[in-house]
């Protein structure tokens, strides 16, 4: 893979890594905000749909923190060099496959291996 491409997918990673940031801190940011008299006179419906949205957003907030995570390591694996190189078998990942998920680990046929090994 050339150079400007390893360029504009690190870009890409580093765009992904802000927004996945800003995503965390808005969900984190909602669950903070005061409620008005949570539990006390509410109707159990409401209070309901205060802790159903608690929950989402912390499904949702793992979500993110696991994608940053992924994010953050492919970073770090164009920094050490390792970066398009399939973690299981030490073959190139194609490039059309780092276009399409740039956080890829695993070339196509280990990961069809890894999802059929879970």
């Amino acid at each position: 893979m050339a150079s400007e491409q390893y360029a504009e997918l690190r870009r890409r990673l580093e765009g992904e890594r802000r927004r996945l940031q800003g995503d965390i801190a808005a969900l984190d940011a909602e669950d903070h905000q005061p409620s008005d008299d949570a539990g006390i006179g509410n109707h159990i419906a409401d209070d309901a749909s205060d802790v159903m949205n608690r929950e989402r957003n912390a499904a949702l907030r793992g979500n993110a923190n696991d994608l940053l995570a992924q994010v953050d390591a492919a970073l770090h694996r164009i920094e050490t060099g390792a970066y398009g190189t399939c973690e299981r078998c030490g073959q190139l990942i194609n490039p059309e496959r780092l276009e399409a998920l740039p956080y890829a680990i695993y070339c196509i046929t280990c990961q069809a291996e890894v999802e059929r090994e879970r």
